[in-house]
């Protein structure tokens, strides 16, 4: 019997994004928000929908498809909706303070469940701040594993799933047509392994982006293995600044996020998707 390779990391990673905790049509739990001037916020119904799939991801569908093993999680950008982006008028509240007393209220059950394996990547400078520095102060309020530089949040990570490795950041490329969706994780994908012979680096199993709020993967085989690019769907509401979007106005938002996992013979990704129906016509 050939004898097993030892394997490098945690044979699991759960990556989610785009949280934006602190817009009144992002993440937020049913005890809402205390704020700085001793009032509350009270999150809406559909809020409330989407808290509840949250708590399927973590309390159901994350420890079923980890089959009860270690897992890591990576929080890939947009934790935290900060910022007056796009002149919003959606805060909860433009205290940074209550921003991350909200965020930490969400995200400390998370690092506790996967007990401490938690990395953190920064996101759009418009909720971040122009250096992250917003998504900074939350890593390292919750414990984050930094990078060799000290920082809590990073632009990118190389990370093993196994012995198989991932590149995982926020930004990629947005279509406003749903058949044009897959463009640029197929970009992204080539982009990465023309890096990789040019370098004569090997190139990652997985590719994982977050930004665009929809889920999509694609999916190559070759003589090296697997290796799968997907984009992660959000935990927000559609915003008005959504109607201004082709396509956006016209679809119902995603929630959901993602397993990254080295099996026993191969890499593969599980995905967890909802989405609102259409409201009736009146």
């Amino acid at each position: 019997m050939a004898k097993r390779k030892k394997r490098k990391g945690v044979n699991n990673v759960i990556v989610v994004s785009d949280l934006h905790i602190n817009c009144r049509l992002g993440l937020c739990p049913p005890a809402g928000a205390d704020l700085d001037e001793g009032g509350a916020y009270k999150p809406s119904r559909l809020q409330m929908v989407v808290w509840s799939w949250w708590e399927e991801f973590w309390g159901e569908w994350v420890p079923h498809v980890t089959k009860g093993e270690p897992y890591a999680v990576v929080v890939n950008g947009d934790a935290v909706d900060g910022g007056a982006h796009h002149g919003n008028t959606t805060h909860i509240s433009a205290n940074y303070d209550d921003q991350e007393r909200l965020a930490l209220k969400v995200l400390r059950p998370v690092v506790e469940q996967c007990e401490g394996r938690y990395w953190h990547i920064r996101g759009t400078d418009v909720h971040a701040g122009q250096s992250g520095q917003e998504e900074e102060r939350l890593a390292r309020a919750l414990g984050a594993v930094p990078d060799k530089e000290g920082r809590y949040a990073r632009w990118f990570l190389w990370k093993w799933v196994g012995d198989g490795m991932a590149h995982i950041s926020h930004h990629i490329g947005t279509s406003s047509r749903t058949q044009y969706e897959t463009s640029a994780p197929a970009a992204e994908f080539g982009e990465m392994m023309i890096q990789a012979a040019l370098r004569s680096d090997t190139p990652p199993h997985f590719i994982a982006r977050g930004h665009r709020h929809r889920q999509v993967k694609i999916e190559k085989e070759s003589v090296g293995g697997k290796y799968i690019t997907f984009v992660t769907p959000g935990w927000q509401l559609r915003t008005p600044f959504a109607y201004k979007i082709a396509g956006a106005r016209v679809t119902e938002p995603e929630f959901g996020g993602a397993l990254m996992r080295h099996g026993d013979e191969d890499y593969y990704t599980r995905h967890f998707k909802k989405e609102l129906t259409r409201p009736e016509a009146e």
